[in-house]
């Protein structure tokens, strides 16, 4: 079945559109949660949710492209209930690490004028992508958005993890020299 008739039988409010997209994207989202969360059952519960989301938000969105539509609930779920999670237990890991990772360049948005500036900053971000190779793009992707482990990153490319960490770092570095050029304030 394609993205475009699953679309369409979340439209027309068909029940066969959540089994469909777990059957085709369930093994894809629940990898970005795992991926977050280091948890099955939490894990499990955010694709849940990401299904009812989505079952939420078609109509009246029709996303362009599923996957990413999917991936970016899932992602976000997923870091909401780390957040919760987080705040009950107060404890450091891997999680923790990546987020940590990207606050020099980015910081949190709060207002809808933070939320209209992080739109911009997105964009931003993109054009910063476009200007590195498609490895360190497909590493700082792996790394920020689907949040994959150094180790993950490093057996994928197969290269240590220190050179991984060592582009990372040097990406975050030329990305917070970017957007300062670009005028976002960081």
């Amino acid at each position: 079945m394609t993205d475009v008739e699953i679309i369409e039988l979340f439209w027309v409010r068909s029940e066969t559109a959540i089994s469909e997209t777990a059957r085709i994207y369930g093994a894809y989202c629940k990898t970005i949660a795992m991926n977050i969360l280091r948890n099955t059952e939490d894990a499990e519960e955010c694709v849940n949710d990401t299904y009812m989301k989505t079952w939420e938000t078609i109509p009246p969105q029709r996303p362009v492209v599923l996957y990413t539509f999917l991936g970016r609930i899932t992602r976000n779920l997923s870091l909401d209930r780390y957040k919760a999670r987080k705040a009950q237990k107060r404890t450091g890991d891997e999680t923790a690490l990546l987020l940590s990772e990207l606050d020099d360049c980015v910081s949190a948005r709060k207002s809808v004028e933070d939320e209209f500036e992080a739109g911009l900053v997105a964009e931003a971000i993109d054009r910063f992508l476009a200007s590195v190779s498609e490895e360190y793009q497909i590493i700082f992707i792996r790394r920020y958005w689907y949040a994959n482990s150094i180790a993950a990153i490093a057996e994928r490319f197969e290269m240590s993890e220190s050179k991984v960490k060592s582009i990372l770092f040097r990406m975050r570095k030329n990305l917070r020299i970017f957007l300062e050029r670009e005028g976002v304030e960081v």
